[in-house]
């Protein structure tokens, strides 16, 4: 545990200085030791083996507050001890609740019909703080601490540090199969529009936006640089299941096309691991060998299809496949901040406690979450509304904003029940140039 204590104060603390700032802080219950630190954090009960792993360790609403931001363990109490700040508040034990999905393995019979952990069964929503990285806050806290006991400790500017643009491509394509060819035909009664469909060219297809959501993205990667905006787009090479359709093959023309595409516009391909491989993850590392055959400049990125990394420990196999970084941590059901934070994260197995080299980006918004009848269902204005709350959470705290956009739900054609959902995306994109 001594490794994950410290891994969690440096990054509560953040920036050059977190590791020599760490030797100063405390956590421990033995008053012989307070005097070592500057600092001491008391822990609560949540760590000690009789508690860890039962429903003792889940917290109890409602929450207590430290200045205003919820505390999940201990109390808000800070005295002095012969010049050591001495702390109730086990910010500790709360930002390993939120940072590992610890609830989720205590409520294992808490699934949605996906098999995925509800976001409005969780803590932050239950709690009322599902809009807010409280982790980050809790650093907030840290360093305030740190500058009253004699320490410089200079806060982040507030800006947006990061962006990635996302982007599932689950249906590339509106009609450019046989089999599309057959169900336009059948629903439509129209196999004469639908051949024409098929024969056309790819860029007539009213799926195929990637150029149009490439112009976006670039165009903020213009205003900001490379190294702070990222575009990536996920692509699926497997799943048998219904809900992995429409299957598409990466080695046909037309998804070569769209590769060749993505590579001269320097954007990131990564893989979006099935709803299969969401069952059983042990699939994940052929389903990447597969994108690697096919896209020799891909980049070790994963993205569940669904969200449906259905168990805290289930991404061990991303790790084993090879997997560098994910973006899959966002609830389906309620944008916002699942981890507790808009900062990455390695991601610690609340299982049996290890420290991985897997970093988890915290997804914070999808479009669909704000307008699927199912999700938040929310029209235009409240969605934007909601988005920028979203937005200016990440810049107050110098985070990273992880946006997922899917092509097809950024098409005009009839079959998409929100097209708005472009004018949104466009819209955020022209106000993120502001920051």
């Amino acid at each position: 545990m001594d490794a994950i204590i410290s891994y969690i104060i440096e990054f509560l603390i953040k920036g050059e200085k977190k590791q020599s700032l760490r030797s100063f802080i405390g956590y421990t219950a033995v008053p012989s030791e307070f005097h070592k630190y500057r600092i001491v954090i008391l822990p609560s009960s949540f760590f000690r083996e009789d508690v860890y792993g039962t429903d003792q360790s889940l917290p109890i609403l409602p929450l207590k507050e430290i200045h205003g931001i919820p505390l999940l363990f201990g109390t808000p109490d800070i005295e002095w001890n012969n010049g050591t700040l001495i702390v109730g508040a086990d910010i500790i034990a709360s930002s390993y609740f939120l940072l590992t999905r610890y609830e989720e393995i205590r409520k294992r019979n808490q699934r949605d019909k996906h098999g995925r952990f509800p976001g409005k069964e969780s803590l932050p929503f239950k709690a009322g703080f599902i809009h807010r990285p409280i982790v980050d806050e809790y650093g907030g806290l840290l360093r305030q601490w740190l500058r009253d006991v004699g320490l410089p400790v200079p806060e982040p500017e507030q800006k947006i540090n990061h962006a990635w643009l996302t982007h599932d491509v689950d249906a590339p394509f509106y009609c450019r199969t046989l089999r599309s060819v057959i169900r336009e035909g059948v629903q439509k009664r129209n196999f004469k529009h639908a051949w024409k469909m098929y024969k056309a060219s790819l860029t007539e297809d009213p799926f195929f936006t990637i150029p149009w959501l490439i112009e976006q993205d670039i165009s903020l990667q213009e205003k900001w640089g490379k190294g702070r905006c990222e575009p990536i787009f996920f692509f699926k090479t497997g799943g048998k299941s219904h809900a992995d359709k429409p299957h598409y093959n990466i080695q046909s023309k037309d998804i070569q096309s769209i590769f060749s595409l993505c590579s001269r516009a320097g954007t990131h391909i990564g893989l979006h691991s099935s709803y299969d491989a969401g069952k059983n993850p042990a699939n994940i590392k052929r389903e990447l060998e597969k994108l690697c055959r096919y896209v020799p400049n891909f980049s070790p990125y994963n993205r569940h299809h669904y969200l449906s990394c259905r168990e805290p420990e289930d991404l061990d196999w991303l790790e084993k496949a090879g997997i560098t970084d994910d973006f899959s941590m966002g609830y389906a059901d309620i944008p916002g901040f699942r981890l507790g934070t808009c900062h990455p994260v390695r991601w610690i197995n609340p299982i049996n406690k290890r420290i991985s080299n897997l970093t988890l980006h915290p997804l914070l918004i999808m479009e669909c979450s704000l307008s699927d009848p199912a999700y938040m269902n929310l029209d235009h204005h409240a969605a934007l509304t909601y988005c920028l709350g979203i937005i200016n959470q990440v810049e107050k705290n110098n985070g990273e904003l992880v946006l997922l956009w899917h092509n097809d739900r950024v098409s005009l054609h009839k079959s998409n029940p929100t097209p708005w959902q472009r004018n949104l995306y466009q819209t955020l994109i022209e106000e993120l140039k502001t920051k």
